[in-house]
């Protein structure tokens, strides 16, 4: 029984992925970005496939969106969304840490400690 309740945590421990914003820098225009809001939905996109406005329209949420572009263009934060771009480190971490294989994609995550954030719902394509 312990076993099987050991396996269990683990199983729904290791279900959603961390991402630590510490340790990967985003920029918002020039500026760092440094996570503020308890909670946020993630758009990761690239600008060279996809319109993000036709992007954030269809994504219902009352979070602020995080858009993350592959493609790196440094848009203007508007209204809810805060547009981000990173090396191309950053963006393999962010890409293999949340097992991301096609885009765009969109998913939430929230505060778990001062910097670190959860997945907190599933991956979806838009």
């Amino acid at each position: 029984m312990i076993a099987g309740a050991f396996g269990y945590y683990n199983y729904k421990f290791s279900q959603f992925k961390f991402f630590n914003f510490k340790d990967n820098i985003f920029y918002q225009k020039r500026d760092i970005f440094v996570p503020k809001d308890e909670k946020y939905t993630v758009l990761i996109y690239s600008s060279n496939m996809n319109d993000a406005k036709k992007l954030i329209k269809k994504i219902k949420t009352n979070k602020k969106i995080l858009a993350i572009d592959l493609y790196q263009q440094r848009f203007v934060t508007k209204d809810n969304t805060i547009f981000l771009t990173s090396g191309m480190n950053t963006i393999l971490k962010l890409i293999q840490q949340f097992n991301i294989y096609n885009v765009p994609v969109v998913f939430d995550i929230k505060k778990f400690n001062k910097v670190q954030y959860k997945q907190d719902s599933k991956i979806m394509g838009i």
